[in-house]
């Protein structure tokens, strides 16, 4: 990993591991699910929407007990938890940042899954894990965060056995993007790029994966941030208890270039399903 890849990665754990990311993401995003929601209507609540996202992503995988299924940038666990409960299935929890890490175990204990859950600190470009030992691999809203996301893609290649499945979301950008809209937000993530479709269909191509479904809903991410953006308003003079008010605005603000971005057709959002060839 060169200096600058590995700068990222140290940016990105940095970020999350700070007590007013921690805090707001675990009071205001969504708690257990920290991604990006689906929503049904308008002021539905976050909790609501993001569980529905990872229900979607549930439904179209056949898992079983017996599934092995590894869930990279795994956040607070939230995914992890309900797969682990409703399919019985064993969960590998990869993430990047040992605060949010060490909320998923507890909530792990607290909810009595702590032994259908492994919860590794650990980054999905160098995944600890030997070749062909998961039978899923599964990511949400994380994979922007990297400076190498062709190398995630082989990584994850790596450690799916033969006629294993890729299913993950993403926000990310349109391909014919103006780069003076798209700046705003660049500069949250600290990168010069987004993923795209058209990115990852190229990568799932190099790699000879099948395309099993793509569905995007470039909308979700207007909503879902919009959403958040009204949470954090509403709920300002008590979260100040807890997060630093310039943090609440640096938030405030980032939230507003997302929505903007989004509203201005700059972004992308769906859930992106690929499976290795048997």
């Amino acid at each position: 990993m060169s200096a600058n890849d590995q700068a990222v990665v140290d940016t990105t754990r940095d970020y999350y591991d700070s007590p007013d990311a921690d805090n707001f993401y675990f009071h205001v995003w969504g708690g257990e699910d920290i991604h990006v929601g689906i929503y049904l209507s308008d002021g539905e609540p976050i909790r609501d929407a993001s569980h529905r996202t990872v229900r979607r992503m549930v439904d179209a995988l056949d898992l079983t007990p017996s599934s092995r299924l590894l869930d990279i940038g795994s956040g607070y666990g939230g995914s992890a938890r309900v797969i682990a409960r409703e399919v019985g299935c064993h969960v590998t929890a990869l993430n990047l940042s040992p605060v949010q890490n060490r909320r998923a175990r507890e909530m792990n204990v607290e909810q009595g899954l702590d032994d259908k859950i492994d919860v590794i600190d650990g980054s999905f470009e160098e995944l600890p894990f030997t070749d062909e030992s998961y039978d899923v691999v599964w990511c949400q809203d994380s994979i922007l965060h990297s400076a190498r996301r062709d190398q995630v893609f082989r990584e994850v290649d790596r450690v799916l056995r033969r006629g294993g499945h890729f299913i993950f979301t993403d926000p990310m950008q349109q391909s014919d993007v103006d780069a003076n809209v798209l700046a705003p937000v660049l500069a949250r993530i600290h990168l010069p790029s987004m993923g795209s479709v058209e990115k990852y269909e190229r990568y799932a191509r190099e790699l000879g994966w099948e395309t099993v479904a793509l569905e995007r809903m470039p909308d979700a991410i207007v909503k879902h941030y919009g959403s958040v953006h009204r949470e954090l308003t509403a709920r300002k003079s008590e979260l100040s208890e807890l997060v630093s008010p310039a943090y609440i605005d640096r938030m405030t603000a980032g939230l507003e270039h997302w929505v903007t971005a989004g509203n201005q057709g700059a972004l992308d959002w769906g859930i992106l399903h690929y499976r290795k060839p048997a």
